[in-house]
């Protein structure tokens, strides 16, 4: 089941580090089927606030995600962008292909009877 890591990314002055790292961050994923599906594009926000920009990229499972967090090379450059700047990251699997929500809702609501 397809896996995501997904970064809320707050605004940074341009540094040369963060440079090298949108340069080097692209071979890390390789090993591990990983690419960009956002990156360095404009988000809307319809709801609440997200100042900063997002990124994700996207596995083709939470075990490829995490040996990719977990790997040498990306642990490597990783300072490269922790230094300047701040943000929250996570790995997230996907939903399987036909999931239906409201499976999830009537389990919801049988929770909810049952007490």
């Amino acid at each position: 089941m397809t896996a995501y890591a997904i970064a809320h990314l707050r605004d940074a002055a341009p540094h040369p580090e963060i440079a090298e790292y949108m340069e080097r961050i692209p071979a890390t994923f390789a090993p591990y089927g990983g690419r960009f599906l956002v990156h360095v594009t404009q988000h809307e926000v319809k709801e609440g606030s997200w100042p900063g920009h997002v990124v994700v990229i996207g596995f083709p499972g939470i075990a490829e995600a995490r040996a990719w967090w977990d790997s040498p090379a990306y642990k490597e450059i990783a300072p490269l962008r922790s230094r300047h700047i701040e943000g929250d990251i996570i790995l997230v699997e996907g939903v399987p292909e036909g999931y239906d929500p409201a499976v999830s809702a009537k389990a919801v609501r049988e929770a909810m009877s049952a007490d």
